[in-house]
């Protein structure tokens, strides 16, 4: 007998219909008449509505669904009962209630599916249900055959309505369409191109994918730069033998990579970056001691590299190239007194600073020149960050963007129209287009991928694929700092655990993972593993960790409300019950609870980039605003001392305030840790103290305990799995740490060639065969 139940048959067929609506189970959409697109669920709740399809009028229990679609876990009610809500919602769609005769509860038992099914064989393709006529008489029109898509789409297809006079001006412009279209197509790969290419698939084959791993080493391979025509990629790899990165150059054919550089046994080589002319690579050094320099390399690999530059040891350094290949320009290098944007001449070493109005607390990173040389694009805050841009020359600063978000890396596309960047969402980074035109952000529908380098000359695109899986570890505080660490590991699953918060009475956790599918808040009684279960009703945030009130008995967590907007819950893990607090931001980030019950301090991003944390009076209604500190990145409360603990945008280390934020009370209480780029990877300890979580040379994961009185600690949690960086916690009766660990981890190179974006021209020709078609109705 086997170990685990098995799993569902597979349906008689990819598609079904059921009821009036349209199932295809490959691409997990249902299709509804009258809907204005079709409604994508869930893999968990289509595995739902296969296990009723095969069955339907039957009443299946909810022991049988949550066995077949859930084998092998201990999943609770609630993720039955969520995925049955989001079937009964696609196939209500746009139809009032009809998703609620679709799939019956019956009370005590389990559900039935009321529906007729229809299982629909390929060999004779069928169409949705047809949707009303256009011209909005409420007839329907028989629906047309499928067919395989375009390579490239020219313009949004549009249902028109038959018409008696339309024929000759559909056959000349359908003609005209496909020639345009057939013309894109035998452009030879030199030609603009800005999206994947969809590619056909054949039934039994798995669809391919617009990119192509063109690293497959084991360990990491980071911060891909094409070279301007695309034909080589050079990026940063960690060495299998001993710690340390070295720079890597390799055609982007797949090849075996040949060595850049050779830092030695004591350094790191990273962050390359190729010349517009395509025959130097920049990279950093950073050697043990601290010390940092900017060499630069022919990309060949003859000849030494040479100093460029000397490095100020920041952990967010970044530069490029020139247009003219002749200097380098910097980012925000760290020091409080001089913010802003550095260019660097080679041949005379001469800095000078780019003149344009910078806040202190401003923190600009990765500047890139646009293709025409005349804008100056960068990350500000790249922790709770947007994109911007400033003239080449100088003056005022535009905002491209307005996330707030943890971005991890961009690029211009070649025609300078666009850009690609990544973003953190949920639980791993993805990439987006941003149309400067219209301002319109679009998902490249990538997973797992960030770092984007764009070729200069050529639409390619090269970015970092990562494949991790993290998992909750409580760490023995016993072994620290001599012996061997004692590590458990909690709450096994295949998905990604991160943020794990334990409770000031040492009894509950909560963390946020994506193992149902969906990234959800989990909550579990440390001594009943058996008690996991998601929260739902709301859709946690990634940069900010939950805070539990003093009693253990409620959470704060900043997440995303059903319709998506930015929002702060009061959470009461024992009934699951959570409530959206009338915080009165438009984009609160974090909140935490302090001494007085009538208090909560709250962090928010004002729409300008930069944030603050507020202290409120939730007493009144609207909550009045008490106190407030600017430039806040993470806050924390420390209830042994009766303070307020806080990491700020404008550089390394952490701060002091008293409960009320006097402007009096502030001050700096550590100059080197965290870092801006590890706001996050600290704790407060039960005697006050603070748990920092970072990398060192030789260690992946290390613990640097500073006790109340002062006293350091550092211990090696781990040589060779990274920590993840978005939150971790300490028992303060205790002192176990909870910490996210990778137990599979790396990232590849990948690269793919773009596909053109709609010419306008085309686009606006396009719109004209369809207003002929019009006029002629």
């Amino acid at each position: 007998m086997s170990e685990f139940p098995d799993p569902p048959e597979p349906a008689p067929a990819d598609r079904a219909r059921v009821g009036e609506g349209l199932v295809c189970f490959s691409v997990r959409e249902i299709t509804m008449p009258g809907a204005r697109r079709p409604r994508r669920v869930a893999p968990k709740a289509l595995a739902v509505l296969r296990v009723l399809a095969e069955q339907p009028g039957r009443v299946v229990s909810r022991a049988e669904l949550l066995d077949r679609v859930w084998p092998g876990t201990l999943p609770t009610d609630d993720v039955l009962t969520q995925a049955v809500t989001q079937l009964r919602k696609a196939f209500a769609a746009d139809a009032g209630e009809a998703g609620r005769s679709y799939i019956e509860t019956i009370a005590k038992s389990g559900y039935r599916l009321v529906a007729d099914v229809e299982w629909l064989r390929e060999s004779a393709p069928i169409a949705a249900a047809p949707p009303p006529d256009p011209a909005g008489d409420g007839k329907t029109r028989e629906p047309m055959p499928d067919t395989p898509p375009l390579p490239v789409v020219v313009a949004a297809a549009r249902r028109r309505p038959r018409v008696p006079m339309a024929g000759m001006f559909a056959v000349i412009g359908a003609a005209l369409v496909l020639i345009l279209a057939a013309t894109l197509v035998l452009l030879p790969d030199g030609v603009p191109a800005h999206a994947a290419a969809p590619f056909p698939t054949v039934p039994g084959t798995a669809p391919d994918l617009p990119y192509r791993l063109i690293t497959s080493r084991p360990g990491f391979e980071l911060a891909p730069t094409l070279s301007p025509d695309a034909s080589m990629v050079a990026y940063t790899a960690t060495r299998p033998d001993r710690p340390g990165t070295v720079v890597l150059v390799q055609t982007t054919s797949s090849a075996v990579p040949r060595l850049l550089s050779d830092p030695g046994p004591d350094a790191y080589d990273g962050l390359p970056t190729w010349s517009p002319d395509g025959r130097e690579v920049a990279f950093a050094r950073t050697w043990r001691d601290g010390r940092c320099a900017v060499l630069v390399v022919a990309a060949s690999g003859s000849g030494s590299p040479r100093e460029a530059a000397r490095c100020d040891g920041i952990d967010l350094l970044s530069f490029s190239w020139t247009p003219d290949g002749g200097g380098l320009v910097f980012g925000s290098n760290g020091e409080s007194d001089a913010p802003g944007i550095r260019l660097l001449d080679l041949a005379s070493g001469t800095w000078s600073r780019l003149r344009y109005p910078v806040a202190p607390d401003d923190f600009d990173y990765a500047p890139r020149y646009s293709p025409d040389g005349a804008w100056i694009g960068f990350i500000r805050n790249p922790q709770l960050g947007d994109l911007w841009r400033v003239p080449a020359a100088g003056g005022q600063p535009q905002r491209l963007t307005s996330l707030g978000a943890e971005l991890r890396g961009w690029n211009w596309l070649p025609d300078g129209r666009a850009i690609v960047f990544s973003q953190r969402v949920d639980s791993q980074a993805r990439l987006y287009r941003l149309d400067l035109d219209s301002g319109a952000v679009s998902d490249l529908g990538l997973d797992d991928a960030q770092g984007p380098a764009v070729a200069a000359r050529v639409p390619a695109l090269a970015f970092v694929h990562r494949r991790a899986r993290f998992a909750i570890h409580r760490i023995d505080p016993v072994a620290l700092p001599d012996g061997p660490v004692f590590r458990e590991r909690l709450f096994e699953s295949s998905g990604r655990d991160t943020q794990p918060m334990v409770s000031p009475d040492g009894r509950q956790l909560v963390f946020t993972s994506d193992r149902s599918g969906r990234f959800e808040l989990w909550h579990a009684e440390l001594s009943r593993p058996e008690s996991l279960r998601p929260i739902l009703g709301l859709r946690p945030d990634t940069r900010q960790p939950a805070a539990w009130s003093a009693d253990s008995t409620t959470l704060l967590v900043a997440g995303r409300d059903r319709a998506g907007a930015p929002a702060i819950f009061e959470v009461e893990p024992a009934t699951g019950r959570a409530v959206r607090l009338p915080v009165p931001a438009e984009h609160p980030l974090q909140a935490l609870y302090v001494a007085d019950p009538a208090h909560l301090l709250v962090a928010t991003e004002g729409g300008s980039g930069h944030t603050r944390l507020v202290l409120f009076d939730r007493g009144t209604m609207p909550w009045r605003e008490l106190q407030a500190v600017e430039g806040v990145s993470q806050a924390r409360f420390d209830p042994a001392r009766g303070r307020v603990l806080f990491s700020s945008l404008a550089g390394n280390g952490l701060w002091e305030a008293a409960p009320d934020l006097a402007p009096r009370s502030i001050r700096q209480i550590g100059a080197g840790v965290p870092t801006r780029a590890r706001y996050r990877t600290w704790a407060v300890t039960g005697d006050g103290g603070i748990d920092y979580l970072d990398h060192t040379y030789g260690c992946r994961s290390r613990l640097m305990r500073q006790a109340g009185d002062g006293s350091r600690k550092a211990s090696c949690l781990d040589t060779d799995r990274l920590a993840s960086t978005n939150g971790f916690s300490t028992d303060p009766r205790t002192g176990a740490v909870y910490v996210s660990l990778g137990v599979e981890d790396g990232s590849d190179i990948a690269f793919m060639r773009l596909q053109e974006a709609p010419d306008p021209i085309l686009s606006r020709f396009a719109n004209w065969l369809y207003s002929l078609g019009k006029s002629v109705s």
